[in-house]
């Protein structure tokens, strides 16, 4: 069920109903009702699925529980690995089985020998990815005796199925989100005015800039050998803010329904598009993935401790992994070498804890330096993200060959449509930029609420031209 759909529309209402006004403050019901909801909700994209989250769940409970009785290190050590591997098992075997055999393949055939090996037709189940990792966290940190164990399953399967980011994130942390399940939760108006705020906020950003901007950056990068370079320059430009409209949109909308649930969940996106390095951008950009590898990876690698190699390897590794999360494509690889390039010289200089506040902290308008630096971190990003987008890397080259042929610089007239609509996201989100998310505007009057409220939602209603587009990070 996607959140930008006539489904959600019905099933939300319905089950906040029930949660709420049914339900009471029965806090084990509530939980129960949770499951069920939760499974409805993935479910309704394909049933069969169920039963893979059902098995994840309870393998994950289980061993948590075996870890936290054993007392010798080599059988938490077993546990552990044991939960590692199923769960990435798993993970492999439906997102990257067919990517190795075709590396294995192409290996074979790039030494004279060509073998054939079958693929298999798998359907990638949403949102595994997400889950995994957040089970993952659970029986790890019960290994490093950060969390104990909960006995109670009715709420670590609430937990892993809580339906608001299932399939898209935040990956909550047992610790964040798994005691929630255990208070007691009354309706709370502010919580849940604000709620719906951020979700409206969020399906402006899915509904209006990322699938506006999809509609183009379809057609120009699969025709990008027919079409200017300007409009390649542009499509690079489009894609960048329909990815961050599209993947933060959701985090929103995820936000703002838990909220409607009496739950709080971790920030995810903090306007990486003003960040002044790519350091920066990458504690903006994805927070919770970003955090995961970093105490799940980067820190058991040995962190920034050590000789320069170690940093430069453990950075290097962060990257690529994070790539390959992404997607059983060479592209992603690359995208994820390109950011670690970015990344490294921050490294080396050690600047890259430079900037932990927000550009232009106490002024409105950045200055002249912040500007600069703000356009070449993005000018950076949109040009990897032109590898992410590609169908491949081959197609990444010839795109990018395209682009930078300045011998006849024009543009398509039919694509500025959109950019009075960037301008009027980058303008709301700047004022706004201190702010968890954009409408948090309790200081103006009830009318301008009002007005801008409405605004949001005309434009929702009157410019939704790719209705019912699946989110990006779907497939992920």
């Amino acid at each position: 069920m996607f959140f930008n759909t006539l489904d959600f529309a019905l099933f939300l209402p319905i089950v906040f109903a029930i949660y709420w006004w049914v339900l009471g403050n029965r806090l084990r019901a509530q939980n129960v009702f949770l499951i069920v909801a939760s499974y409805v909700f993935y479910g309704w994209w394909d049933w069969r699925f169920l039963f893979l989250i059902a098995f994840s769940s309870i393998v994950d409970f289980t061993i948590g529980q075996l870890l936290f009785r054993a007392k010798r290190k080599i059988y938490r050590k077993f546990w552990l690995f044991l939960s590692i591997g199923i769960n990435l098992g798993i993970l492999g075997f439906f997102k990257y089985y067919n990517f190795f055999v075709d590396a294995f393949v192409d290996a074979f055939t790039l030494f004279g020998k060509p073998i054939e090996v079958s693929t298999l037709y798998i359907i990638l189940p949403v949102g595994i990815s997400f889950y995994t990792f957040q089970t993952l966290s659970y029986t790890i940190d019960i290994y490093r005796n950060k969390l104990q164990p909960t006995k109670d399953v009715v709420a670590f399967f609430a937990f892993v199925s809580f339906f608001p980011q299932l399939v898209a994130g935040p990956i909550e942390r047992a610790s964040n989100l798994l005691p929630q399940f255990f208070k007691q939760r009354t309706f709370q108006y502010e919580e849940a005015k604000d709620g719906m705020r951020q979700i409206l906020w969020g399906l402006f950003k899915k509904i209006v800039i990322a699938d506006n901007c999809a509609l183009f950056v379809d057609q120009i990068f699969s025709n990008y050998s027919e079409v200017s370079n300007g409009a390649l320059v542009l499509g690079a430009i489009f894609f960048a803010f329909q990815i961050y409209g599209d993947f933060s949109g959701y985090s929103d909308i995820a936000i703002g329904t838990a909220k409607l649930f009496g739950f709080k969940l971790m920030r995810n996106f903090a306007y990486p598009y003003f960040s002044r390095d790519i350091a920066e951008f990458w504690r903006r950009w994805h927070i919770s993935l970003s955090s995961w590898f970093k105490d799940y990876l980067y820190i058991p690698l040995g962190g920034s401790r050590g000789s320069v190699w170690y940093k430069v390897r453990n950075t290097a590794i962060i990257f690529v992994v994070s790539g390959f999360w992404h997607g059983a494509n060479w592209t992603f690889i690359v995208w994820g070498a390109l950011n670690a390039l970015y990344f490294l010289p921050l490294l080396l200089r050690q600047s890259n804890r430079r900037y932990l506040d927000i550009a232009a902290q106490d002024r409105f308008l950045p200055n002249t330096k912040e500007a600069f630096q703000i356009l070449v971190t993005f000018s950076l990003t949109c040009f990897a993200w032109i590898f992410f987008r590609s169908e491949s890397v081959t197609d990444a080259f010839s795109y990018i060959g395209h682009m930078f042929d300045w011998n006849s610089f024009t543009t398509d007239l039919k694509f500025y449509y959109l950019l009075p609509l960037l301008v009027l996201l980058i303008t709301v989100e700047w004022v706004q930029r201190h702010q968890p998310h954009p409408l948090q505007i309790d200081q103006l009057s009830p009318v301008k609420r009002f007005a801008i409220y409405n605004l949001l939602t005309l434009g929702i209603i009157y410019l939704n031209f790719n209705s019912g587009a699946s989110f990006i990070y779907f497939q992920f």
